[in-house]
């Protein structure tokens, strides 16, 4: 085996945290408490996501010791992405640890990412869920003189709990990169397609802010937030597909007709065979867009194998559960129709998969 298929290896220290997160997240988090919470009008699990802030540690995991974080890597924040995508869990893993607080450590903002880290703050990052990485620097929020911003973000995710907004702008001397109180700022939740997730637009009016980079360095911070977003984003995608396959083998095992298992008849037996291939292939893509970030080996490329081949994966697992779970699966009452939205929204989020193939051409300098 070679250093490099050892290196893609969940380590025992993932394993060890793998297990931590999916025994709380079993514990609060079931297919009847998610239900019953998207019908509420406060759809987040905050209780959720401070026990894994405080206790796990999630909220600062792989921010460095330096500015109060843990020091872990982009490995150790997939895990935790892979099984929050297990029970799609209604946190805002995604807005504040992944793309919020990925910006302002590029940049050393110490005071916020310290506030973030520790769990006393929620994040988001101003760019629509739909940018991806290589999109450009966004220009739909403008800084005056006075460093006060106004412009309007539309589909932020995690917008509508958080604390702090990261707003990338445009400055008077170009890219700049500020931090919002949310409470300055309008923030009005959108009906999301993805119940487990919600989307916000964000309206600022001369909206105090702080500004923490500019320039080439605001530019490049807003694209590590984008290019670390899609690559752990896969290992979310991951995770939907693993729970997909496992609940349809396990309905199927347990389902009879004409006196035998349905999970025994060939052509099922085909089209479960065909979606664990496809997951061993997700999680590959994924293991290695994640080890890529770690080690910062060729980053944009394994970041665009990944998305180009797990969120396709990610939706034809749902819909397969769905199909095979038969009636059951078609209603309200089954989880299965919140894991299909879910892969629905992740494959319109930081890029569609045809924009990264797109962008993954370019790379490796494949010809229009």
């Amino acid at each position: 085996m070679s250093r490099t298929q050892r290196d893609l290896l969940y380590s025992d220290v993932e394993e060890d945290l793998r297990a931590s997160v999916r025994d709380l997240l079993a514990d609060k988090a079931g297919a009847e408490a998610l239900l019953a919470r998207v019908e509420t009008a406060e759809p987040y699990d905050l209780k959720l996501w401070r026990t894994l802030a405080d206790e796990v540690g999630v909220a600062g995991l792989a921010v460095p010791e330096e500015l109060g974080g843990h020091g872990a890597s982009a490995r150790e924040v997939a895990v935790v992405a892979e099984e929050l995508g297990r029970c799609v869990a209604p946190v805002p893993f995604l807005g504040s640890v992944v793309l919020a607080t990925t910006a302002l450590v590029h940049v050393g903002a110490r005071d916020f990412v310290e506030k973030l880290a520790a769990g006393q703050a929620i994040g988001a990052l101003a760019v629509p869920l739909s940018t991806a990485p290589g999109a450009g620097f966004p220009s739909s929020v403008t800084a005056s003189a006075d460093g006060t911003l106004s412009g309007r973000v539309g589909t932020v995710a995690d917008a509508s709990v958080a604390d702090l907004l990261v707003v990338p702008a445009a400055g008077p001397d170009g890219p700049a990169l500020y931090v919002v109180e949310a409470s300055a700022a309008t923030v009005s939740e959108l009906v999301s397609f993805d119940l487990t997730r919600r989307v916000a637009d964000v309206t600022l009016d001369n909206a105090a802010a702080t500004l923490v980079a500019s320039g080439p360095e605001a530019a490049a911070a807003l694209e590590q937030a984008l290019l670390f977003g899609a690559g752990i984003l896969a290992s979310e995608q991951t995770g939907v597909a693993e729970w997909a396959l496992t609940e349809t083998v396990r309905y199927l095992k347990g389902r009879y007709q004409f006196g035998r298992p349905v999970g025994g008849f060939q052509s099922l037996k085909h089209r479960l065979a065909n979606l664990y291939t496809d997951l061993v292939l997700a999680r590959a893509a994924a293991r290695n867009a994640a080890d890529a970030l770690a080690t910062g080996t060729d980053v944009p490329i394994a970041v665009a194998v990944a998305q180009a081949r797990n969120a396709p994966i990610a939706v034809k697992a749902t819909e397969e559960a769905i199909q095979l779970h038969g009636g059951i699966g078609m209603t309200w009452e089954h989880p299965a129709h919140l894991y299909l939205k879910r892969a629905k929204a992740d494959e319109l989020a930081l890029g569609t998969p045809g924009r990264h193939r797109a962008r993954l051409a370019e790379l490796v300098d494949l010809p229009a």
